[in-house]
């Protein structure tokens, strides 16, 4: 185990280099970002100049490139045009977004997985025919109809909930917003669990289990969930980076603060600083998420061994 999450470890490092190396590239060319500083206005040259020049802007973008690398390896993301350091934006970004996907991870969780659960033990019945439309009518529908549907009829018209969430973002502020953002990925974690069981309970260890009578909830969880579970952990542990990145739109619907939010402030404003430090940590976190997804597998299925 130990030699496996070394030489995982060590994968990892290309991996980074070169997500955060395209990245790179991709931002700097959206354009000229000392364009949008100056206004409507174009920036006189003596101007254009001197900013470019004091945000590194005037150098190769390889040697931008390896700047910004060293300066990351030591906790130095850049600093906005702004002039405000992104790590600050990060402080205040990052747990607001943490707090939101991790309402979405609960819902996709208990609700998607309990309603594959039922559906694969019932599959054919009429309950696994609703559950199967409702899930694809969820799939069909973007999310940003889902979440101003839900806003203008819990916020607006019946007044259940605050239509905008506030700065501190508390975590029952976060309910509704999180389960838009959860929305797709639930039912896709629904249909999958759904998969997995109706295929496994036709297994022989199952069919064992059940002929040495055992009781039927033991069968269920200590030998057909755990198995089927292993694609949908694979599934979940993905999309834990997918929803951090992904809230742009959730985030800008419900008026969260989080990294979706400066996400596409940077991208707005041109701020390439923001949004390539702001993806690199997003990048790392899909990085750690796939490997404890990788050693979790073990956990699931005792069967599994790392060399």
């Amino acid at each position: 185990m130990g030699r496996y999450v070394v030489r995982r470890l060590l994968q990892m490092i290309p991996v980074f280099i070169g997500a955060t190396l395209l990245i790179f590239l991709m931002v700097n060319v959206m354009g000229d970002p000392i364009a949008g500083l100056c206004g409507d206005r174009q920036c006189d040259p003596a101007t254009a100049a001197q900013l470019r020049k004091e945000f590194g802007l005037d150098k190769p973008v390889w040697q931008q490139y390896l700047t910004y690398m060293g300066n990351v390896f030591t906790g130095d993301f850049g600093t906005a045009f702004n002039g405000q350091p992104v790590t600050e934006l990060m402080a205040s970004a990052f747990p607001v977004t943490i707090r939101l996907t991790l309402v979405a991870i609960f819902f996709e969780i208990v609700i998607g997985i309990t309603l594959g659960v039922i559906t694969g033990l019932k599959r054919g019945r009429p309950v696994d025919t609703g559950v199967l439309l409702l899930t694809l009518v969820v799939i069909s529908v973007p999310t940003f109809v889902t979440g101003l549907l839900l806003q203008l009829l819990l916020g607006v018209e019946w007044g259940w909930i605050r239509p905008s969430v506030s700065p501190e973002a508390p975590f029952d502020e976060l309910i509704v917003p999180g389960l838009v953002l959860a929305s797709v990925s639930l039912a896709y974690v629904t249909r999958l669990t759904r998969t997995s069981i109706a295929e496994n309970r036709r297994s022989d260890y199952v069919r064992t289990a059940v002929a040495k009578g055992l009781p039927r909830h033991r069968v269920v969880t200590r030998h057909l969930l755990r198995n089927s579970l292993i694609p949908v952990v694979t599934f979940i542990g993905t999309d834990i980076g997918a929803l951090m990145g992904g809230a742009i739109v959730t985030e800008r619907i419900f008026n969260i603060h989080g990294v979706g939010y400066q996400l596409y402030q940077g991208i707005l404003r041109q701020n390439t600083q923001t949004v390539v430090g702001f993806v690199t940590v997003l990048v790392l976190v899909f990085l750690v998420a796939n490997l404890l997804v990788d050693l979790l597998y073990a956990v699931l299925d005792p069967r599994i061994r790392y060399a």
